[in-house]
């Protein structure tokens, strides 16, 4: 944020006073229309003790007076502005005590109502209206929160669950809301041909945008605007995640950054997300890294870039070329894949627990046997796999440079059981589309292009680069191992009418707490690579195939 002179706005009030007491409005569903105070303190359920008996702590669940009454006396001191007080509600006063002072003073907004919705259990939503003040500047705030109430263990109080999302539902833990010159200035993003992305246009370009904003927004030549932001903490930066415009109360000059989308695959990207809840998709130009299309069903998170998820089966990519290049596997030769081994203490098993007798290693990759893989885990060194990821595709060294924030994928060095599990996708491994759509992106031309969202010419950034090459021969069958299971393998149903030089890769990653596993595909055709999830969806082929696929016949 820019330099600027801080100015306590505050509030005053005139309240009734009625018999001795101060009553203070709190409108809203669930509510009884005034909160009452006296000289006396609340009571809060709990019985009076004698001399010679502890008070008794009362345990169990909140009774739904405990959550309106706890809930009114909150919000009834916030809107008032008594931080001291509301503070003294939650179950972090001091975290609360911080956030609530900021939000007057630092993000400069004052008249603030706080009307309280209906409780649903111990949540109770509640709509905010404001006005944002800047000099001579002022515009209205409005949006939606809830709190959720809770009981203190040590003696059974119920306060409100402190989180900074209570103030706004945008924040994250640490962060903070600041009014003022916003200290980077907008950048009007362009796509490849020179049409504007905007939110509207594009359901899920918003954490592109301002990732863009983040990165260019001081060279790209704009001049800042007065805004509303979520200044992120420590926590949220650690995860990648960019300040946030709430509110413009003056226009700035946009700067114009342009990137590599192909509008055509991102609008197909945005319809193909919007079929299945929880789905991510990304589209790479495979003999350049040029990143062509990115779309998310929650568009809230960037998960096709910043995800940090494990890929299941489509793993198999990168542990085949390992196997293939130390010879312990070749697409034409027999290859076993029983229903169980045993690896680390642990018992793997297939899908069903199905096995292939006499078959090759192209009939388990294009099945996806898993015992297949981890019946190779004794014969390889724990770091092998690590050493292949890195060196052969570029993943796991956090230095990829696209022009936003990314996750550039985590292959771990494990050993024993883990070791085996992350042969086939689980373990310790860590993906998101945007990996894997250039791990098949690697296999179609050969050598790994790191993936970019903005040239670097634009800024003169170095891109990333993998320090050795598949071996021809390696490259040749790994080529025919997707190709085989584009056409007759897990992948053949969603490949089916894709045609031309394809492959593909299915993959199913079991996660724990989910009754489904998070549906995993990635492919080729032609020039274009493209790989997408759908979380809780089920079989890679069945959930994110059709996404990947029908993207593949849009560029094609």
């Amino acid at each position: 944020m820019g330099n600027r002179r801080r100015v306590a706005e505050r509030r005053k009030t005139s309240p009734a006073v009625i018999g001795g007491m101060i009553a203070v409005v709190v409108g809203g569903a669930g509510f009884g229309a005034y909160a009452l105070y006296s000289g006396a303190a609340a009571d809060d359920g709990a019985r009076t003790a004698s001399a010679n008996q502890k008070p008794e702590v009362k345990t169990g669940p909140l009774s739904a007076t405990e959550v309106t009454t706890t809930a009114r006396a909150f919000l009834t001191a916030w809107q008032s502005g008594k931080v001291t007080e509301a503070a003294a509600a939650t179950d972090d006063s001091a975290a609360a005590t911080s956030l609530l002072t900021g939000y007057s003073k630092d993000a400069r907004i004052k008249e603030v109502t706080l009307t309280p919705g209906t409780p649903t259990g111990d949540e109770v939503p509640f709509s905010v209206k404001a006005t944002v003040s800047y000099e001579n500047t002022e515009k209205p705030l409005a949006y939606d929160s809830a709190l959720t109430v809770v009981r203190r263990t040590s003696d059974g109080k119920p306060l409100v669950d402190w989180h900074a999302a209570v103030v706004h539902p945008e924040l994250k833990d640490g962060d903070k809301l600041v009014t003022g010159e916003a200290g980077t200035p907008p950048v009007k993003a362009l796509d490849r041909d020179g049409g504007e992305l905007t939110r509207k246009k594009y359901a899920s370009i918003g954490p592109i945008l301002d990732g863009l904003r983040e990165k260019y927004g001081k060279e790209a030549g704009g001049k800042a605007g007065i805004e509303l932001r979520v200044v992120r903490g420590k926590s949220a930066a650690s995860d990648d995640l960019s300040d946030k415009t709430l509110l413009e109360l003056s226009m700035g000059t946009p700067g114009t950054v342009k990137t590599t989308l192909d509008p055509a695959l991102q609008a197909a990207a945005e319809k193909q997300v919007a079929k299945k809840a929880r789905s991510s998709v990304a589209v790479v130009r495979a003999s350049t890294g040029e990143i062509l299309a990115a779309a998310n069903a929650s568009p809230g998170f960037n998960t096709a870039f910043q995800g940090s998820l494990a890929p299941g089966s489509t793993m198999k990519v990168i542990t085949s070329s390992l196997l293939i290049e130390k010879g312990l596997a070749s697409a034409d030769k027999k290859h076993p894949c029983p229903k169980y081994f045993t690896y680390g203490h642990w018992k793997f098993q297939n899908d069903k627990k199905f096995e292939i007798k006499d078959g090759t290693f192209k009939a388990s990759f294009a099945r996806s046997c898993n015992t297949a893989f981890i019946s190779q885990a004794p014969k390889l060194k724990d770091d092998d796999l690590t050493k292949q990821a890195q060196q052969v595709f570029g993943l796991g060294l956090n230095n990829w440079a696209i022009g936003v924030p990314s996750f550039d994928g985590a292959v771990p060095v494990q050993s024993a059981a883990q070791m085996g599990a992350s042969l086939i996708g689980q373990g310790g491994v860590r993906m998101n589309p945007l990996n894997m759509a250039s791990v098949s992106a690697t296999v179609k031309s050969g050598t790994f292009h790191q993936p970019y969202l903005v040239s670097p010419d634009v800024d003169g950034r170095e891109l990333a680069k993998a320090s050795r090459t598949m071996s021809a021969g390696t490259l040749s069958q790994l080529r025919e191992l997707m190709s085989y299971t584009a056409d007759y393998g897990t992948a053949a149903e969603a490949m089916a009418g894709v045609g031309g030089d394809a492959g593909a890769k299915t993959g199913s990653a079991e996660v724990d707490g989910q009754k489904k596993p998070n549906g995993w595909f990635t492919a080729y055709r032609g020039d274009l690579a493209a790989a997408g999830v759908v979380q809780q969806g089920g079989h890679g082929g069945d959930t994110a195939g059709p996404i990947v696929a029908a993207l593949l016949k849009t560029g094609g």
